[in-house]
C-alpha cells in the first residue's frame, strides 16, 4: 500500500464514472471505482438526469476505497473530469430541473445554423470563440431549450457543464475553467472571459454562470461536510476546478506548459476525437478550438460515432468486434446518430460496394474503416491549427498517440496504423483522462504545475509501433464515398 499521499481523478463520461485512487508521487494508480450511467432519449435525443452523474460518483469513490484499502486520510485532493459541452440547468437549491442534454443530443443542430447565421457567419465565431457552432455545443443546446422548454429555461437559477455541477456538490462553489467553458461557444479564447454579446444572443444572464478558474488546476475550495460524508472522505481536502475530458486527457499524456506540445492525439472512445496541445491560437471552421486546462490551446477534430458505432454493426452482423477483415470495396459509414466532423447533424449510416463475396466479417471491418477514417481527416487540421505543415517529413512522422477504449483493441489500433501510415505510441495506462484528473487534483493539493506532475509520472508512456505502408486504396475508396456522398447525407 502507498505511504504517499493520494488524490482521486474522476473521470465522469458520457456512459460511466471511474474514480482513479493515485499515488500523488508516483502516478501509480491503486484502485478505480467505476459506477454505469443511463443514458435515455430516442432519435436525436440524449440525456442523463445530473443526479445520476452525483450517485455514479459517490459509488465509484465507494467502490476504489474498497478495492484500495486507501486509509481515506491519506487523500489530500480531488478533481473531475467530464464530458463536454452537456447543458445542465439548475433551481435555486442546485437541483436539477430536467434531465442534462448531452454532447451527442443532435436535436440543437437547426438552433446551431441559425445561431451561425445571426453572428454573420462561421469566421465571426471562430474569431471569438474558436468553434462555430454545432449541435454538439452547449449555446446550441441552450437556445434549443429555450424553444422547446421555456419553462425549464425561465426558471433556471444556474447553468452548468457536467463537470461543473459535480465540483459545485463538492465544493459548494460554482467555478469551471477555461478547458471545458471554451466548448460552450459563449466564451472567449480571444479575450479569455465569458463574451457578452454571444450570452446575449442567446439571451442567456451571465450571473446564471459559473466563474473561470485561472486553470483547471486552481484549487477553488475544500471538501464540503455534506459531500465529505457522502464519499466516506475527510472535510476540507482540496477541490480542484476540473476540466472537459479531453482537455484532461491531454495533462494526463503530458502535454501542454513544459511538456509536449504539437504531438497529436487521438482518442478512440464513445466519440472519437483528434487533437493537439499548442501556444496557436485555434480559429479553424473545421475544428474546435478549445482552450487547455493549463493556459495553452487544444484544436479538436470530433466524431460522434466511433467504438458505439462499430459495435453495433458487430452486433447486428452477430460478430465479435474482433472478427474484422478490412473490407474490401465495402464502404461503410457508420454515422448511426447523425456527425459532427463532417457536421453532418441528421446523418444516418451509408453502406455501398456490396458484392456477392462480401463476408460479414468484411463489412465489419469497413465500419472500422468508415470510422476511422472520418476521424483521421481532422488531422491534418489539427496540425494546420498548429502552424504545422502536416506534408513536412518531420511532422508527418510523429507519432500519433492513440488513447480511449478502443486504443486497447487489437482491430483499431491496426485500422488506425494502416490508414494513417504514422508511427503510433499507446500508453501503458488506459486511464488518462483519470490519470489527468489526478495531475489537476495533486496541482491544487500542493501548487504544483499539474502537467509537470503528469510529466514526472510519466503516465502517457508506452511502446511505440513503427509505421505500415499506408493503404491509400482504402483510404481513397472512402474519401471519395464521403465527398459524393455528404450532400445526400445532410438531407
Amino acid at each position: 500500500m502507498s505511504q504517499h499521499p493520494v488524490v482521486i481523478g474522476v473521470d465522469s463520461s458520457t456512459q460511466s464514472t471511474k474514480a482513479a485512487f493515485t499515488d500523488a508521487v508516483t502516478g501509480r494508480i491503486l484502485a478505480v471505482g467505476r459506477a454505469p450511467h443511463q443514458v435515455t432519449g430516442e432519435g436525436g435525443a440524449r440525456e442523463t438526469d445530473p443526479e445520476v452523474w452525483w450517485n455514479a460518483l459517490r459509488d465509484a469513490v465507494a467502490g476504489g476505497l474498497k478495492e484500495s484499502g486507501v486509509d481515506p486520510s491519506a487523500v489530500t485532493g480531488i478533481a473531475v473530469a467530464g464530458q463536454q459541452h452537456g447543458l445542465v440547468v439548475l433551481d435555486g437549491a442546485g437541483r436539477p430541473l430536467r434531465p442534462a442534454l448531452l454532447w451527442n443530443d443532435t436535436r440543437s443542430a437547426p438552433q446551431a445554423t441559425a445561431l451561425t447565421e445571426a453572428l454573420g457567419g462561421p469566421d465571426a465565431w471562430t474569431a471569438r470563440t474558436g468553434s462555430v457552432p454545432v449541435a454538439a455545443m452547449t449555446s446550441s443546446k441552450w437556445q434549443w431549450l429555450r424553444e422547446n422548454d421555456p419553462a425549464s429555461a425561465e426558471a433556471a437559477a444556474a447553468v452548468r457543464l457536467p463537470h461543473d455541477f459535480l465540483t459545485e456538490r463538492l465544493s459548494g462553489t460554482a467555478v469551471t475553467d477555461p478547458g471545458d467553458a471554451s466548448g460552450t461557444n459563449w466564451y472567449s479564447t480571444a479575450t479569455g472571459t465569458y463574451d457578452p454579446e454571444l450570452l446575449a444572443l442567446v439571451g442567456l444572464d451571465p450571473d446564471l454562470l459559473p466563474e473561470v478558474a485561472a486553470t483547471g488546476g486552481t484549487r477553488i475550495g475544500s471538501l464540503t461536510p455534506a459531500a465529505a460524508a457522502e464519499l466516506g472522505l475527510p472535510a476540507g481536502i482540496a477541490v480542484a476546478a476540473g476540466t472537459g475530458d479531453n482537455m484532461s486527457a491531454a495533462v494526463g499524456l503530458g502535454l501542454g506548459g513544459a511538456g509536449l506540445l504539437d504531438h497529436p492525439v487521438l482518442s478512440l472512445g464513445t466519440s472519437g476525437t483528434v487533437f493537439a496541445a499548442t501556444r496557436t491560437r485555434p480559429a479553424a471552421r473545421l475544428l474546435s478550438g478549445f482552450a487547455g486546462a493549463d493556459g495553452t490551446y487544444l484544436p479538436l477534430g470530433c466524431t460522434l460515432n466511433c467504438t458505439l458505432a462499430v459495435d453495433k454493426v458487430a452486433e447486428l452482423l452477430r460478430l465479435d468486434r474482433a472478427d474484422a477483415v478490412p473490407g474490401g470495396e465495402a464502404v461503410l459509414l457508420p454515422y448511426l446518430d447523425g456527425e459532427r466532423t463532417p457536421d453532418l447533424p441528421t446523418a444516418s449510416g451509408l453502406l455501398t460496394g456490396l458484392r456477392h463475396d462480401t463476408t460479414p466479417q468484411q463489412l465489419l471491418g469497413a465500419a472500422y474503416e468508415g470510422a476511422a477514417v472520418s476521424v483521421l481527416r481532422a488531422l491534418d487540421e489539427v496540425l494546420l491549427a498548429c502552424g504545422l505543415d502536416p506534408a513536412d517529413p518531420a511532422v508527418a512522422s510523429r507519432p500519433l498517440r492513440l488513447i480511449g477504449g478502443g486504443a486497447q483493441g487489437r482491430v483499431w489500433v491496426e485500422t488506425v496504423r494502416r490508414l494513417s501510415g504514422r508511427p503510433l505510441v499507446v500508453p501503458e495506462s488506459g486511464e488518462l483522462v483519470a490519470l489527468g484528473a489526478a495531475a489537476l487534483a495533486a496541482s491544487a493539493a500542493t501548487g504544483e504545475d499539474a502537467v509537470a506532475i503528469a510529466t514526472s509520472w510519466k503516465s502517457g508512456g508506452g511502446p511505440e509501433l513503427e509505421p505500415v505502408e499506408r493503404d491509400m486504396e482504402t483510404w481513397e475508396r472512402v474519401t471519395s464515398v464521403l465527398d459524393r456522398a455528404t450532400p445526400s447525407l445532410l438531407s
